[in-house]
């Protein structure tokens, strides 16, 4: 047995006892090249060099405390404009959950996002990832740099998603949800695993909502609820659950919600034979417009 084995040994019981499965296998193998590359009895003099040499950053001028540094990609919400799901040019290619998050009530699930291939080069003989030049992505932190994850760095895959894809790049960011992952992506299987020291990273723009696609209609967000016609047929409004009124053809518009902050989600509208419309909020609540007049609410 040659030095630089015992030291790969000795460096991944170190390193098994201080990270999560998750974490250990995205560094097991940097962890070999250090000690391997490195002169042995350097390693072996000054402790701490083969674990700084493996210290996974989006930006090598991160220290190792920083959170690039930590060896966990962001989440989809901080690179993705807000949404929590799998940016354009990405599929989903495995998940993991972590039990007893205090942010679900229970189990957490985390889904990674891969990055499509261009090309196969570096695919084949068993190894899924193409080449880095491949995949359209370059490894980094998230928007707060230092202080966020990393993202497009790691190549991992977990693999209970679009199995069929044979060939990815590597993971942009993570989405995270409170309900299984086969309730947003079909193609994800049951086959359960588990890292949960992560059970509690959060960012601030995760919410509990179920993961959904990015609206491409910025004026609605995707949130229309409902649709009236004119009096004379000859036109039509829609509404959205925040208040906003668009009318189309001879629909009279005379107001909507949109400027106020409401306490429960817009769900209907109807128009007055006479003129005028009302709105219906979650809770009851009436709002008028135009001639509707205003007789009480449930709210």
């Amino acid at each position: 047995m040659t030095l630089s084995t015992t030291l790969v040994e000795r460096t991944s019981s170190f390193l098994g006892t201080r990270l999560s499965r998750r974490g250990f296998i995205n560094r097991s193998a940097f962890a070999g090249s250090a000690v391997v590359i490195g002169a042995g009895v350097d390693l072996a003099l000054r402790p701490g060099t083969a674990y700084g040499a493996i210290c996974s950053c989006g930006d090598s001028a991160c220290g190792c405390g920083t959170t690039c540094c930590s060896g966990f990609t962001d989440f989809c919400c901080s690179v993705n404009g807000g949404y929590n799901y799998c940016p354009s040019n990405t599929v989903m290619g495995g998940w993991w959950k972590a039990d007893n998050s205090s942010f679900c009530g229970g189990p957490r699930y985390y889904m990674d996002c891969n990055a499509t291939c261009n090309c196969t080069t570096g695919c084949g003989n068993g190894f899924n990832f193409c080449d880095t030049q491949c995949d359209g992505v370059n490894c980094g932190c998230g928007p707060n740099g230092c202080s966020s994850y990393m993202t497009g760095c790691l190549q991992f895959r977990y693999g209970q998603c679009n199995q069929d894809v044979s060939c990815m790049g590597r993971i942009v960011c993570r989405v995270v949800a409170c309900v299984p992952p086969w309730e947003i992506d079909p193609t994800c299987t049951a086959a359960v695993a588990v890292d949960n020291s992560t059970a509690e990273q959060n960012v601030a723009c995760w919410t509990t909502a179920v993961p959904s696609p990015p609206c491409g209609s910025p004026a609605t967000n995707c949130q229309v609820i409902g649709i009236v016609p004119s009096t004379d047929g000859a036109g039509y409004a829609v509404l959205t659950s925040f208040g906003k009124l668009f009318a189309y053809g001879d629909f009279a518009d005379a107001g909507d919600q949109s400027t106020t902050e409401l306490e429960m989600p817009i769900v209907g509208i109807s128009a007055r034979v006479g003129g005028g419309y009302y709105f219906v909020a979650a809770d009851g609540g009436i709002f008028t417009f135009g001639d509707a007049q205003f007789y009480g609410s449930a709210a």
